[in-house]
């Protein structure tokens, strides 16, 4: 995994989320919230609209990096802090966009730095993954 300068895009890509979506993660999660799949709850608590479950909006950012890594890439951590929902709109979805790049690196590791966006707002912010050499 030699050759990650500060700077380079390591991987690009939009994700599309419907409510379909976030059903089959709160399945697969565990997590029946139902923030996550019921308009009027998610009003009735104060919020824009059914929001995404932030470890989905978490794991989906990573995941773009990891296709873009070698099978033989070891993560070594990961991390974000949440700081906008991301709302799925009924009949629209909602589209993630994540831009990972090299953010520094040393001997023995290097930081991927994700731009995580949704609607053009930053819903994850001080997101890096830092992955073995």
């Amino acid at each position: 995994m030699a050759g990650f300068t500060v700077g380079d895009v390591i991987a690009e890509r939009n994700v599309h989320l419907t409510r379909e979506s976030l059903v089959r993660y709160a399945g697969a999660s565990g997590d029946f919230n139902p923030i996550h799949y019921r308009d009027d709850v998610a009003a009735a608590v104060g919020l824009p609209g059914v929001l995404a479950h932030g470890m989905l909006t978490m794991g989906l950012a990573s995941s773009v990096v990891v296709a873009a890594l070698p099978a033989d890439a070891r993560l070594i951590d990961y991390g974000v802090r949440f700081t906008k929902p991301v709302v799925v709109d009924p009949e629209n979805g909602a589209d993630v966009h994540v831009l990972a790049k090299v953010g520094a690196v040393d001997e023995t590791s290097a930081r991927i730095d994700l731009t995580v966006k949704a609607a053009e707002t930053t819903v994850l912010v001080k997101a890096q993954l830092r992955v073995a050499l």
